[in-house]
């Protein structure tokens, strides 16, 4: 069985963590044991993911939002000693790659939305986000939605349709990330999609003729995480099971 040094230290390589200030820790946040056979992946380390790991037998759990945030209480408080308490006591390793997964132009959350949408190879939008063209006549709205909805399981994104009636550009920022619409709108871009709304984002697409998508901040960013469990299956040859703990938001 491979070293869990090994997984986290391949992980925190490809993702170039040193590279990134974020919001809480990438890589290692829980030690486990010193050797791994099963990788869970899932979206947020909330309690249901957890038991789920450790029903799966799971050495390493793998998340896109970790345990620890910048601002938190600084002791362990009732919910984050409910999150702990099952990897201790099954001896479970947990990591977390938050804004790292997001920009990675490969492996990363908006780069595989991109690609699930059918954008041209994406190029960097933003500090994390991606933008992508469609060729020919390009693509209506309805089009979109339906590719949107398709990319992220069946769910009905909302939709703010305020922008040309052919989308030739678009720009992605997964998760929350409304206020990105103003970059798109500064770049000329025909549409915008990220996960999680904000209140303004109406006011702003519409005074701004821009389209306006978000698809759920859970439903974007299930991408990553999941390829990540993938690439540790086929380069260390563990056992990988991605887990989704439905979440509407």
């Amino acid at each position: 069985m491979p070293l869990i040094t090994d997984l986290i230290d391949h992980l925190d390589r490809l993702l170039t963590v040193e590279e990134f200030h974020d919001y809480g820790p990438n890589g290692l946040q829980v030690p486990g044991p010193q050797e791994v056979r099963t990788v869970v992946t899932g979206v947020s380390a909330n309690g249901q993911l957890i038991d789920a790991a450790v029903a799966e037998g799971a050495d390493l759990v793998v998340v896109h939002h970790g345990l620890f945030w910048r601002g938190d209480p600084q002791e362990i408080t009732p919910l984050l000693h409910r999150r702990l308490k099952p990897l201790l006591v099954a001896d479970v390793a947990l990591a977390a790659y938050h804004l790292p997964l997001d920009a990675h132009l490969e492996h990363g959350n908006n780069a595989l939305l991109a690609a699930a949408l059918g954008g041209a190879e994406p190029q960097r939008f933003g500090d994390y986000g991606v933008r992508v063209a469609f060729g020919g006549d390009g693509l209506t709205i309805g089009e979109l939605t339906a590719r949107v909805r398709d990319a992220v399981g069946g769910r009905e994104p909302l939709v703010i349709d305020a922008g040309p009636q052919r989308i030739r550009t678009l720009g992605i920022v997964t998760g929350a990330a409304s206020d990105d619409v103003l970059d798109a709108i500064g770049l000329g871009l025909d549409a915008f999609l990220t996960g999680e709304p904000a209140e303004r984002a109406f006011s702003i697409a519409t005074d701004s003729s821009i389209h306006f998508l978000a698809a759920g901040h859970h439903a974007t960013e299930t991408f990553g995480v999941r390829r990540l469990g993938e690439l540790l299956a086929r380069e260390f040859g563990v056992r990988h099971v991605y887990v989704d703990v439905p979440n509407p938001i």
